[in-house]
């Protein structure tokens, strides 16, 4: 049987695991692709680390020109996690006709469109499905499912730290900085979770999935982005109480044919399926104009799923290697779309108070909503200390604007403080 050689960038949790499946299915996948794949290289930069996996018959090098050179090297894993050196390292792989499979999505949201264009001249395959939500085949599935229908909306939980975060926070009662701590022991957070736990990592996963779900482009500065980091524990048990948990969701959709693209803490109703996921599992919900809401759940991170999505990649390149049909974008959708206007965006909003306990405090903030024309649906008030009062109201749906400028509005009054606005997502 012909060997297809592979050559991996990265030997850490998921380039280990990619190793670990590429031998232990090795016969499924050579009945499946006709083809013996083969680890033959593998580019570490620590070449003392001890590594727990069989690196029998594999050469270990911190030389990407190893790769680069070898002609019998077909196929180029890139699991590093770096940007500027993947992007530097893929360029010269791809310029050498390597075929490319990585999952960095910060890369792939960032350089996406520029390495798609430096593929396509050397045509040569570039995958990504491992860059989003990890275990799920979310990518492929948008491509090759939803080809005939119109998406109308992508929102999901594609950032398995802060959903486990936020789960610990709902269902044992702890508080933030004890539920990170415990994310980042059993490695589901990173030593510095900056990106994670500011909505960063899940804008990147949204920038690609609005890419493939709407042919749209968008960059970061396109994102409203808010983390959780400033979720109060107070706010999730009232948000429990009102038969919502808060997750943190990113969402792409149409709004009159514009885009609309966000990450933020939205309250999601209990009978809602995305309020059921919990710890670091990732959930997709995809709604088609034709098919209506379609929802795709799994893990969203961890060794074997991502490269479990790695594999489907490196299968598909190698059948296109077999077919001799190379050099296909992964998505070729693409039209020119422009933003949606902060008032067309509209969604119902909790927002939570500390109001100062004397007469008058409710018409002053009933006055600034009467003025933008927003009103309440709920109104519950609680001893927030012996001055203060916590005031959580839910709302009508209202735009993006009128939230902004309401917040704005009773920030300026005196004595009463916002401490949080979330959207509701409708049931």
């Amino acid at each position: 049987m012909q060997v297809v050689n592979v050559g991996v960038l990265g030997l850490g949790t998921v380039g280990s695991g990619v190793v670990r499946l590429l031998k232990d299915h090795a016969s499924k996948i050579s009945n499946i692709t006709g083809r013996k794949l083969v680890v033959k290289t593998i580019v570490v930069h620590n070449l003392d680390k001890k590594r727990d996996i069989d690196l029998t018959g594999i050469k270990v090098t911190n030389d990407i020109e190893e790769i680069i050179n070898d002609e019998e090297i077909n196929i180029v894993v890139e699991v590093m996690g770096t940007v500027a050196t993947a992007k530097r390292y893929i360029e010269l792989l791809l310029s050498a006709g390597k075929h490319i499979i990585t999952a960095n999505k910060d890369l792939i949201a960032t350089y996406g469109s520029e390495l798609a264009e430096l593929a396509d001249k050397n045509n040569c395959d570039l995958f990504y499905e491992a860059s989003v939500a990890g275990g799920i085949p979310i990518l492929r599935t948008i491509v090759n499912s939803f080809a005939a229908d119109r998406i109308i909306e992508v929102k999901g939980i594609v950032n398995g730290t802060t959903n486990y975060i936020l789960t610990k926070m709902s269902q044992n009662n702890m508080p933030f900085s004890e539920a990170l701590k415990s994310a980042q022991e059993l490695g589901f957070a990173e030593p510095n979770p900056t990106n994670d736990i500011e909505g960063i990592d899940a804008a990147y996963k949204m920038i690609i999935l609005t890419q493939f779900a709407f042919g749209i482009n968008v960059t970061l500065d396109d994102i409203e982005v808010e983390g959780i980091n400033g979720i109060d524990l107070a706010d999730i048990k009232e948000a429990k109480n009102l038969g919502y948990n808060i997750k943190l969701l990113g969402i792409a959709k149409l709004v009159n044919d514009r885009i609309s693209v966000n990450v933020g803490p939205v309250l999601v109703p209990e009978t809602q399926p995305l309020s059921a996921v919990q710890n670091e599992n990732n959930a997709v919900l995809v709604t088609g104009a034709a098919v209506g809401e379609t929802m795709f759940y799994g893990p969203g991170a961890g060794e074997l799923p991502t490269a479990n999505s790695v594999l489907s990649d490196i299968i598909a390149v190698t059948k296109d290697i077999v077919l001799e049909t190379a050099g296909n974008r992964f998505n070729d959708f693409s039209r020119e779309g422009k933003q949606a206007l902060p008032e067309e965006v509209r969604y119902p909003y909790y927002i939570s108070l500390k109001v100062k306990d004397q007469p008058g405090q409710m018409l002053k903030i009933t006055e600034v909503m009467t003025k933008l024309n927003a009103s309440f649906h709920l109104i519950i008030q609680s001893e927030y200390d012996d001055t203060y009062a916590r005031v959580v109201m839910t709302t009508h749906e209202m735009s993006q604007k009128q939230i902004k400028e309401i917040i704005i509005g009773i920030e300026d009054l005196e004595n009463i403080n916002v401490i949080a606005s979330y959207k509701i997502l409708p049931e």
